[in-house]
């Protein structure tokens, strides 16, 4: 199972912090050990860590309605999202 790295620009992070959607949405395709970060330098910088069963599930699922709505329910800036896969 992968380890992937997701790091992106959200306009809120204390809400991105706090919303409980990450986990409602990746769980159910099998994305778990979910890790967030913020970067010190760059308050609306932030990332997550998540080992990923199926990385072509989430790739998929990445570009669904309910991704986007996600993504927007989270203040992501989506033309940000840099996925990084541990190699």
């Amino acid at each position: 199972m992968p380890t992937i790295m997701v790091h992106h620009n959200v306009k809120d992070t204390k809400h991105w912090l706090a919303s409980p959607m990450r986990k409602q949405i990746f769980e159910p395709i099998g994305v778990t050990n979910i890790r967030t970060f913020t970067d010190p330098q760059t308050p609306n910088h932030v990332g997550l860590v998540m080992d990923v069963a199926d990385m072509d599930k989430l790739m998929a699922f990445m570009q669904t309605k309910a991704a986007a709505d996600a993504m927007a329910h989270d203040g992501v800036l989506p033309e940000s999202l840099v996925f990084l896969v541990q190699s």
